[in-house]
């Protein structure tokens, strides 16, 4: 088993977490915040949108039943990657959408990937997605994490999109 750990933000975190902990070969899933200058920051800072930390899902995941790409391409399925700092009706720096890498090849796959999706015409628009390298991240309170699995009727602006992705 070869786990590898990446942090994907895209919009709210609780949908995009039900959502990608439902793929096969993801290992586990933990809502918080990275790419922000506050450190130990928790929800309610985080709505202001002046923490600069956006809503993140860190995603483990199985390299050997899931590869980094066909994470990636469920990712940009299930949130609109092309609106910049917002997901439905979510608005803020703090809903944008961002690949916070753990290491080089995957920031190196994660741009290749964008400008192939950019390329094919697959989206409407280009890709927003911003491609960082991984700082840190701080877990959101106990009351987020698998929100939807406790609040089924909870609200989510995620769903799966049917995309052809012609690479």
């Amino acid at each position: 088993m070869a786990n590898e750990t990446v942090y994907l933000a895209g919009g709210c975190y609780w949908g995009l977490e039900n959502l990608l902990s439902e793929i096969p070969g993801v290992v586990d899933t933990t809502v918080g915040f990275s790419g922000g200058h506050v450190k130990n920051v928790c929800y309610r800072e985080v709505t202001t949108g002046t923490t600069g930390h956006a809503e993140t899902v860190k995603v483990v995941f199985d390299s050997d039943i899931l590869s980094f790409k066909d994470l990636l391409l469920f990712f940009f399925k299930i949130h609109d990657p092309t609106t910049l700092n917002q997901q439905g009706n979510d608005l803020g720096t703090q809903y944008r959408s961002a690949i916070f890498a753990t290491n080089n090849e995957q920031i190196m796959m994660a741009e290749d990937l964008i400008k192939k999706i950019d390329a094919s015409g697959a989206l409407s628009r280009k890709i927003t997605t911003e491609v960082i390298t991984f700082s840190s991240f701080f877990p959101a309170e106990e009351n987020h994490q698998k929100y939807l699995k406790k609040y089924p009727d909870g609200y989510s602006c995620h769903f799966l999109r049917d995309i052809n992705w012609v690479l």
